[in-house]
């Protein structure tokens, strides 16, 4: 088998050599691997052609979910699996899927694993794998980014800012049978179930169904969100209402932060979601964690 690693040397913010431990686990096996870093404002077309020339059997991204976001885009609608080695600072999808933080048990699943297929949301332009919202989180993500201070108390510092200055938004969602109008906090476009930080914004969510839930938050109401997440109860839908749908079509009367996979997009007023079933296969482990 022969793998290729797409390792982003910008994920995280640990000080381990990411290629030194990779090669270091393959030294006795007879796997073959060719390790590609990522030059900085390295473009799509760039990886698509390291991973056609490479010719490996599986494509793994060592990063975050930006990082595997990329190779996704790369390899939606192949036969060629994507291994996940968690290198990022929150990590939500390795999570999701049950991959573990620690990297040489990450390693030791691409040679173990199963593989599976799962759908991604394809937003105008872009896809999802994780999660994508509008409004409140993605003006935290922004502030975040731009904070001196990583961890959590750049976190803290960057959700007292934005519970301060952000306002909420007058939104429609255009389902298939219903249009709701509503006042929103944000609205979420949950292809899995929790944020990197473990916060549940989506209970029901399937990453191998033919759906995806649209979470409308109508205020501020992460102390909802936090009920749920330690009681199970439901979400009281005067607060926090979600619905499943194959497609959607949001509109903000203004513009509202649009953030996809932890990345900051901009401003935007419209954005048409669609399911993409069975977009692309990953390699998991025998049993999932959880």
């Amino acid at each position: 088998m022969k793998l290729l690693f797409i390792i982003n040397p910008g994920s995280g913010s640990h000080d381990i050599n990411l290629k030194e431990v990779i090669s270091t686990h393959f030294d006795t096996k007879e796997t073959e691997i060719d390790l590609f870093e990522l030059p900085e404002d390295c473009s799509l077309e760039q990886i698509k052609e390291r991973i056609k020339n490479a010719k490996a059997d599986r494509v793994v991204a060592v990063g975050g979910d930006g990082t595997l976001k990329l190779v996704a885009e790369c390899l939606l609608h192949t036969e060629t699996p994507i291994g996940i080695i968690p290198a990022g600072s929150a990590n939500g999808m390795a999570k999701e899927l049950g991959i573990p933080t620690d990297i040489k048990q990450a390693l030791a699943i691409l040679d173990e694993g199963r593989l599976q297929k799962i759908h991604v949301v394809k937003l105008n332009n872009e896809i999802c794998i994780h999660l994508s919202d509008l409004g409140f989180n993605a003006y935290l993500v922004k502030k975040f980014d731009a904070q001196p201070q990583r961890g959590m108390l750049g976190y803290a510092k960057a959700t007292w800012h934005a519970l301060w200055n952000h306002s909420r938004m007058e939104v429609q969602l255009k389902l298939k049978n219903e249009i709701i109008t509503s006042k929103a906090a944000m609205v979420a476009i949950a292809n899995a179930t929790m944020y990197g930080s473990g916060l549940k914004i989506n209970p029901d969510g399937k990453l191998d169904d033919d759906l995806f839930e649209v979470v409308l938050v109508k205020d501020y109401s992460y102390l909802e969100i936090l009920k749920i997440w330690v009681t199970k109860l439901p979400f009281n839908p005067k607060k926090i209402e979600v619905f499943q749908t194959a497609e959607v079509k949001i509109s903000s009367k203004h513009k509202a932060h649009f953030q996809i996979d932890g990345e900051y997009i901009g401003r935007v007023n419209t954005v048409e979601a669609k399911i993409l079933p069975a977009a692309i296969t990953v390699v998991l482990p025998d049993v999932l964690e959880g």
